[in-house]
């Protein structure tokens, strides 16, 4: 609008100016302004159908700011409902765990209690059936032990029974020895009498070493073979004393070595008789048969 009025000052300015002029320098002078002005009301008409279809596109531009907005409103209220949903799920999850977790504390603290109970229960039953063996086991111990002392006392009482009843026989055979010497086919005295009682009895002496001194029988055997030993000096008979006595390689007997630590390093000594050593007349008739102890 303002550019018509514009135009119109224009067009009755160059009117009143080119009045004189005349018609055909007029004419020539308006047709250059007609143009112009045709150009002009082209432009003005291209720029109203600028201005429409700018108007237009604004319109669209506001239904769609309109419609993103509308959008946008939903997706925050839908974003805000799902924020109140998940934060109340979150929250009743929460719950539910403390309960859960409160719960199986409560579970774990029931279980571990009723496995302690169990497991003290186990040790006192488990202690209470050791001792219970233990008593048991050491009470038939203590039976079997004293039944086998008995046993043993009882063995060894009959043996020195059997022990004394060979020393009547020897000594009965030693009487008649007196009455009818023997003597072998070359004239000479025989010893074989007088060997096996020597053996016989060194044997009753060393088993009586390791018996209890308080079996009963035990000090008249020992008497009585310690007897019938010394009737042979009367015969000519000597069995020399060898228990406890130093052992060398150059003696005249029969040794068997068996190490023992309780005697002196380096010590050799003869702690068994086997077989006794007789002499006859000052002349040894039969070398003995030992065992030694030694010690390194």
């Amino acid at each position: 609008m303002k550019k018509q009025i514009t135009f119109t000052i224009i067009l009755f300015y160059s009117l009143c100016t080119f009045a004189q002029i005349s018609k055909e320098d007029l004419e020539k002078q308006i047709k250059p302004l007609t143009e112009k002005v045709k150009i002009l009301q082209l432009e003005e008409s291209k720029l109203k159908s600028e201005i429409g279809a700018l108007k237009s596109k604004i319109s669209t531009a506001n239904k769609n700011i309109d419609s993103l907005q509308s959008q946008t409103q939903k997706n925050s209220n839908a974003v805000t409902q799902t924020a109140n949903d998940l934060g109340t799920k979150i929250q009743q999850t929460e719950t539910s765990s403390k309960n859960s977790i409160s719960q199986l504390d409560k579970n774990v603290n029931t279980n571990r209690l009723y496995w302690i109970i169990a497991t003290l229960v186990t040790l006192i039953l488990g202690g209470l059936i050791y001792w219970l063996l233990g008593k048991r086991i050491a009470s038939s111990q203590t039976d079997v032990e004293s039944q086998i002392r008995i046993t043993k006392k009882t063995l060894e009482e009959e043996s020195l029974k059997l022990d004394a009843q060979l020393l009547d026989i020897i000594n009965s055979q030693l009487k008649i020895k007196e009455t009818e010497p023997a003597k072998t086919e070359n004239g000479e005295k025989d010893h074989s009498l007088v060997l096996k009682v020597a053996d016989e009895v060194t044997r009753i002496l060393m088993n009586l070493e390791v018996m209890d001194k308080e079996i009963k029988g035990y000090k008249h055997l020992k008497k009585y073979s310690e007897s019938i030993l010394d009737n042979l000096k009367a015969y000519g008979y000597e069995i020399p004393q060898l228990i406890g006595i130093n052992y060398n390689s150059g003696m005249n007997m029969v040794a068997t070595l068996e190490f023992d630590e309780s005697i002196e390093s380096g010590k050799q000594i003869i702690k068994r008789i086997i077989k006794p050593q007789v002499n006859f007349d000052g002349k040894m008739i039969q070398a003995a048969k030992v065992t030694v102890a030694f010690n390194e």
